[in-house]
């Protein structure tokens, strides 16, 4: 297992590279990363959602199932390689902090992949799972709908503050991917966060980039406006709080402080 300061060392070395990635390069690994989340909604969509009287008689339950099947999207992620948002938002931190990047390559890296994870979970959503009715008929459409109406029925502090948890556990499980130094390690370290925000309802912006959509292509009364405003601006709002400021942050000054001359 990586020491804490080795898997913040790790992390400056992947975010050098990733500063380096040409343009096409970037938006093709956002692409996928967007997909493979996607993916881990449909999953949880079928599992969760497709399981009505379990709900009925034990919600919580049926929260921890739609939780214990989302991950797989993260796990892809990590051990094949792509470019998330949500994970990118700490990743940079560490070298900021030491000038080794500046925040407009952070900024650059940030909008691409945002761009390119927004193209892989919308093309999931519809061309995968609207254009082959996986989840047009009941139950799981009632699912799509509720999971949807759910997510744009909070304020935007609410929504805010959960998309602060969801990053928080989702930076924590890349950050614990990169200790564990085997395949079953990577992926027992990455399951256990993700499925804990998912399992709690919080907000996470590029699995809500699948969820939602899906939910108007299937007829829900939900507007793109709606979407927007009430969800995907407050909740990647708070995953780029989460992600910075209680992943990327403390880890960067509290280990990174020997190759950054930062002082405690």
């Amino acid at each position: 297992m990586n020491t804490p300061k080795e898997v913040v060392q790790i992390v400056n070395k992947l975010a050098l590279n990733k500063g380096n990635y040409k343009i096409n390069k970037t938006l093709i690994l956002a692409f996928l990363a967007g997909a493979y989340i996607a993916f881990g909604g449909l999953l949880a969509i079928i599992v969760g959602g497709g399981s009505p009287g379990l709900a009925a008689s034990n919600p919580g339950i049926v929260k921890f199932l739609f939780g214990a099947t989302f991950p797989i999207g993260l796990i892809l992620v990590v051990t094949v390689g792509a470019e998330l948002f949500t994970g990118n938002n700490a990743y940079f931190v560490p070298n900021v902090l030491s000038r080794k990047q500046n925040i407009g390559a952070v900024l650059k890296n940030w909008g691409l992949v945002y761009f390119g994870n927004f193209l892989g979970a919308i093309f999931v959503a519809y061309v995968i799972t609207h254009l082959t009715h996986i989840v047009s008929g009941s139950p799981f459409i009632d699912s799509v709908h509720n999971v949807a109406v759910g997510k744009t029925s909070h304020t935007f502090l609410v929504t805010f503050l959960k998309g602060i948890g969801a990053n928080w556990l989702v930076c924590l499980a890349v950050w614990q991917g990169m200790a564990a130094k085997n395949t079953t390690g990577k992926i027992l370290s990455i399951w256990l966060p993700v499925m804990a925000f998912v399992t709690m309802g919080f907000e996470h912006s590029i699995a809500n980039m699948y969820f939602i959509p899906l939910a108007i292509f299937e007829g829900a009364n939900i507007t793109w406006t709606s979407f927007l405003i009430n969800n995907l601006i407050p909740a990647t709002l708070g995953n780029i709080v989460g992600g910075v400021l209680f992943v990327g942050l403390p880890y960067g000054y509290l280990f990174g402080k020997l190759d950054t001359g930062i002082k405690i």
